[in-house]
């Protein structure tokens, strides 16, 4: 579909362009800063799906509840998440937001709705299903989606939760991010049909396609469903055409690309295209734009100075956390 992007006010773009500035910027320190070893473990980055993750988390509202992928970062800044606590995560430093037990891969912020990041493929979709019953059950008009990748549309999970939020039509959307590779495997060897959005038939609910690197497309895309789902007309299944400049994870050799592939997505690069067509459209002057990059960095400069200045859990705290407190603060 072709983004009517005439009819946003200034505001509101410049405010997709500075997150999806954010998230891709994020990354990238996150990266050098692991090099430098300040991050310990592995990164799977989300460099060139900015478009996805932003520009869909800009149609919830703060109650609205996200879930993420192993994949997660930008959602997790695309719903309001804070660099400075999500780089401290990163870092294995107490102030991050799970207390530095996470790591990259478990972010989560109930205040934000971000219920979590999830390391296990399809593990988050679920629970936004169980998320979407509860709000169903209480008669409140709230939405949850749920972010996963083409490797997880293939889960057994995906499976049975499309399944029961069609049947009972459920707040939910689900959101595929089809980056067209599942870790290493391609999508025509995973996959019997092209255009995952076709799933949607099996429940009962409407498949949605959307050039994922167009984000202005995606917002208008889930802005629909999110719609159908406040009113009570259940989920959709929205399968988002976008691609990762990165490997699977960092370290990744890669070997799985065919020749000449990443260099025709790159011109499609979902950052300088949107840059482009922010100031060839006169919505953002160049000087508003490079303003915008350069509070970025500041940002991300002080994300990075608080990690580093974060302590590190001890070893006496390893248990706090791990069961409920229901005995005056004695673990058991």
């Amino acid at each position: 579909m072709k983004a009517q992007i005439d009819s946003y006010p200034k505001e509101f773009l410049a405010n997709m362009y500075r997150r999806m500035v954010l998230v891709r910027q994020f990354e990238l320190r996150a990266i050098e800063e692991r090099r430098r070893g300040m991050i310990p473990g592995f990164i799977h980055s989300c460099v060139g799906q900015e478009a996805t993750a932003v520009a869909a988390c800009m149609t919830l509202n703060q109650d609205d509840v996200i879930t993420s992928t192993h994949r997660g970062h930008g959602h997790c800044l695309g719903k309001g998440g804070d660099p400075k606590y999500m780089m401290a995560e990163l870092a294995a430093r107490s102030s991050g937001y799970c207390k530095g037990r996470g790591g990259s891969l478990h972010i989560s912020d109930y205040d934000l709705g971000i219920l979590g990041a999830n390391g296990i493929v399809g593990g988050g979709i679920p629970t936004a299903v169980g998320a979407a019953l509860a709000f169903s059950m209480r008669k409140e008009p709230r939405v949850a989606l749920s972010f996963f990748g083409d490797g997880a549309s293939n889960e057994g999970s995906f499976h049975e939760a499309a399944n029961m939020a069609g049947l009972w039509k459920l707040p939910v959307i689900f959101f595929c991010e089809n980056n067209l590779y599942g870790e290493g495997t391609p999508q025509d060897r995973q996959a019997p049909v092209a255009d995952l959005a076709k799933r949607a038939e099996s429940y009962n609910f409407p498949g949605v396609i959307v050039d994922g690197n167009d984000p202005v497309a995606v917002y208008e895309v889930t802005t629909a469903a999110v719609e159908r789902a406040r009113s009570g007309q259940g989920p959709t299944l929205i399968e988002a055409k976008t691609y990762r400049f990165r490997g699977h994870y960092e370290g990744d050799p890669q070997v799985y690309r065919k020749p000449g592939e990443m260099e025709q997505w790159k011109k499609r690069d979902p950052i300088p295209t949107f840059r482009k067509t922010l100031a060839d459209g006169n919505f953002l002057s160049e000087t508003e734009l490079a303003d915008i990059e350069a509070q970025v960095q500041q940002q991300l400069d002080e994300a990075v100075a608080f990690a580093a200045a974060a302590p590190v859990p001890q070893v006496e705290e390893a248990m706090a956390g791990v069961y409920a407190d229901i005995h005056g603060g004695k673990v058991f």
